[in-house]
Parts: structure tokens; sequence; C-alpha cells
């Protein structure tokens, strides 16, 4: 995507926001989507309570605006609004946050009280499907009408994108791949279910079947990569140890494909996209992950589908959850 100058009063732009439970992501965008401005992520401070970190995303996106009227020479009144990906679940239409664990918040009113803030409309959406449709617009799934997003991270996350528009469902929570049962009698989730997907191939996950394989004996570098504190494994330790040919991590890379696999095949059997993109630091693992990966879908899922499907890494890295939050804006108020 071009950065840079993008031609003062006869461009319009919006902010993106990408609230997490760790980081908060912003910048700004021109409606077509060709250049961006200001992206910079600040600490949350999740522990400091809803109002702090309102301010910040508050104080966040002032900072965005100047930025980028200092680089472009805009007005104020170029700036049509902001759009906001957050974790859920969510009610899209009012505005709020109706619980997330990660921020420990309840039925808060954020869409509204940023919209307060920085006197500009703002739009809310799940940040998932936000990472999903910013892959869609300008990343990984351009150019596709329907698409599958995962990104893996701290939990499992998911977007769904059907003849070019996010699809919600019924009540908000469509798309969540991380809540689908892969194994009806298997680990107990966070969210109270045995099985899930999120449960094996998250981040978390990933390292904690690591230790539970040191634990029973097997031989690793791992412990010499963390100075023996094993609670210092993360997914990315495991990566980089099977890039080193641990055999260990490389069993572990190889059970997370399985997971995973299992999971995108009941997706392809259900939705048939075009393309499935994986975002998030499961990305790093490269190409040992997603060879095994693919090669479970293939096994799993029906021939024509398959066939018609590209799984791919996501190519916005940190940005997609802005872009796409972006992108959630222009499609709510039909901006063309």
């Amino acid at each position: 995507m071009a950065k840079g100058r993008a031609g003062g009063d006869a461009e319009r732009y919006i902010v993106g926001v990408d609230l997490g439970g760790t980081n908060i992501v912003l910048g700004a965008m021109t409606v077509d989507g060709t250049q961006q401005f200001a992206m910079h992520a600040v600490p949350t401070h999740a522990e400091l309570g809803a109002d702090a970190v309102v301010g910040r995303i508050v104080e966040g996106v002032e900072r965005v605006i100047a930025q980028t009227r200092a680089e472009t020479g805009a007005r104020r009144d170029q700036f049509l609004g902001v759009g906001i990906g957050s974790p859920g679940p969510l009610d899209r239409e009012r505005g709020i946050v109706i619980v997330t664990p990660n921020l420990g918040w309840r039925d808060f009113p954020l869409r509204d009280r940023v919209q307060e803030g920085v006197k500009l409309r703002a739009t809310l959406d799940n940040d998932a499907n936000c990472a999903t449709l910013g892959e869609w617009w300008i990343g990984a799934a351009k150019g596709a009408r329907h698409v599958i997003g995962l990104t893996i991270g701290t939990g499992i996350g998911g977007g769904l994108i059907l003849d070019g528009k996010l699809y919600h469902g019924a009540s908000d929570v469509a798309g969540e791949p991380g809540h689908a049962t892969i194994d009806s009698t298997g680990r107990r989730c966070k969210c109270g279910n045995y099985g899930c997907l999120e449960a094996y191939a998250s981040g978390p996950a990933i390292a904690e079947r690591a230790r539970e394989a040191l634990a029973g004996g097997e031989p690793s570098i791992l412990p010499a990569m963390v100075g023996s504190d094993l609670s210092r494994i993360t997914a990315a330790t495991i990566y980089a140890a099977a890039q080193e040919g641990d055999a260990l991590a490389v069993q572990v890379v190889r059970d997370t494909a399985r997971f995973l696999g299992t999971g995108i095949a009941n997706l392809l059997n259900i939705f048939n996209p075009e393309v499935v993109v994986l975002a998030g630091g499961v990305t790093q693992a490269g190409e040992a992950l997603f060879e095994p990966l693919r090669a479970e879908v293939r096994r799993r899922a029906f021939k024509p589908a398959v066939d018609a499907c590209r799984i791919v890494p996501g190519e916005l890295e940190g940005n997609a959850g802005v872009v796409g939050a972006v992108a959630t804006f222009i499609q709510w108020h039909d901006i063309t």
C-alpha cells in the first residue's frame, strides 16, 4: 500500500482503531484504501478501567488526525469518522461491547463514548471481523467474494465475508471458528466448552502442549531457549525451535496444523470460500505449518471445495485490524 501525501482537499479520510487487550493500534486511511497515515500502537492499560481506555483512544485518534493533517494539508472536516474494532461479543446497532474478558468490560457503550470524545461519527465491529475485512479489501483476499479469516493469537477469532459483505448472523456472533468443537471430549476451553479449536491451536494452547510434552520427558532445546523457565515458552519460541529442527517443536507445529486443518475443513464444507486467510503470530511458522495444514484440509474436506479455495497467510501484518475498521465504517455508511 502506498504511504505518503494524499492530495489535500481532494481526499477524504477515516481513522481506524484496533482495540486489543494489550495494545491499541490506530491509523488513518484514504477512503479508496490506497494510502495510510500515522499508523502506530499504544498500550491499552486495561487495568486502569474503561474510562482510561476511552481516553487513550480519543487521544490516539486526535494524534492520528493531527499527524495526517500535517503530512497532507487536509482540513479536519475531511475526516469522515472513526471505525473501531473491539473484542466482543458486541451489539453493533447500539455500539455496545456486551462483554470482553480481556478488558473486563460488560455492556459498555464504546462507540458513543469515542464519538463524543472526538466529535466524529463512529462505528463498532468485532476485531476479528475487521482483520478479515482488511485482508479482503486490500490484502491477501483482495478480489474474492467469499472469504473466511482466522486470527490466531491469545485466542482464535474469525470473520466471514459472503458475497462481498461481512456476515454477522442473527445476533452479531457469526464467525467464531475458535469455538467450533473439534473433539467433543477434549480439552476444556476458556469459554466453558470442551474440545474447541482455540483450546488446541491458540498461542497459549500451543505453548501449553509443548510444556506437557516436556513434562513427559521429551528431549528438546526449548528449556535452554527460555533459561529453563518453561512459563516463558510461547508459540513463537516453538516456531523458532522447529526451524532449528527440534523434534518436539516440529511435532507440536504438525499437531497444530492438524487441528487447524480439521477446523478449516469444516468451514470449507459449510461455506465453500474462495480464500481462507490466517493471520497472527501463527504465520511465523511459515510452510512448516501451512503445508501439513493444507494436506489435512485436503484429507477432510470435499474435493470441489478444496479445489476452489486458497489457504494463505495474511499480508497486512499488524495493521489488518485498523484497515478493516476503516472498511467497516465505509460499508456501514455506504461511502463511495
